[in-house]
């Protein structure tokens, strides 16, 4: 089953089971699928819409934005409208592949240097590139940025 169908799927048992807060979350990411596939078609009506590897990128970004607020709002003392971002990162959560551990990530890093034969640090993108296309919605990029970086660096490569 295709993201987008699991996502409406969830939708519909949302309404059903009068879950108010799980389905304003399930309509944010309906919304935010629907927002990527309007700004994509760039006046073509025959598209079909964002694949997969898109709506993970999209539900990816929603669990940042997430995240980064849940933590202004801890800051700010209100835990309320935390706890509530975290709630929406849980949903959200649900549609994302299961995340890798830092052993898992450090092998893929390991691998996708290799992959690409990447030999100074200006073969980052390259690596970033591979990694994105493979493990979507299973890191963070951010995190795994510093990481190349290192793999890259530690071979004597230029630029470190």
């Amino acid at each position: 089953m295709d993201m987008r169908t699991r996502v409406n799927t969830a939708l519909k048992q949302a309404m059903k089971d009068k879950a108010a807060q799980r389905l304003s979350t399930l309509r944010l990411i309906n919304a935010a699928i629907k927002d990527k596939d309007i700004a994509s078609r760039g006046g073509n009506d025959e598209s079909t819409g964002v694949g997969d590897d898109e709506v993970l990128a999209i539900l990816d970004k929603m669990t940042k934005q997430r995240r980064e607020s849940a933590r202004a709002y801890e800051e700010g003392g209100r835990l309320d409208l935390a706890e509530r971002e975290l709630q929406e990162i849980g949903v959200i959560e649900e549609f994302l592949p299961k995340q890798l551990d830092d052993d898992e990530v450090e092998d893929a890093v390991r691998a996708a240097v290799a992959k690409t034969g990447a030999g100074s640090i200006r073969d980052m993108g390259k690596v970033m590139g591979e990694l994105k296309s493979r493990y979507t919605g299973q890191m963070d990029f951010g995190k795994v940025g510093p990481m190349v970086k290192d793999q890259l660096c530690a071979g004597g490569g230029q630029g470190c």
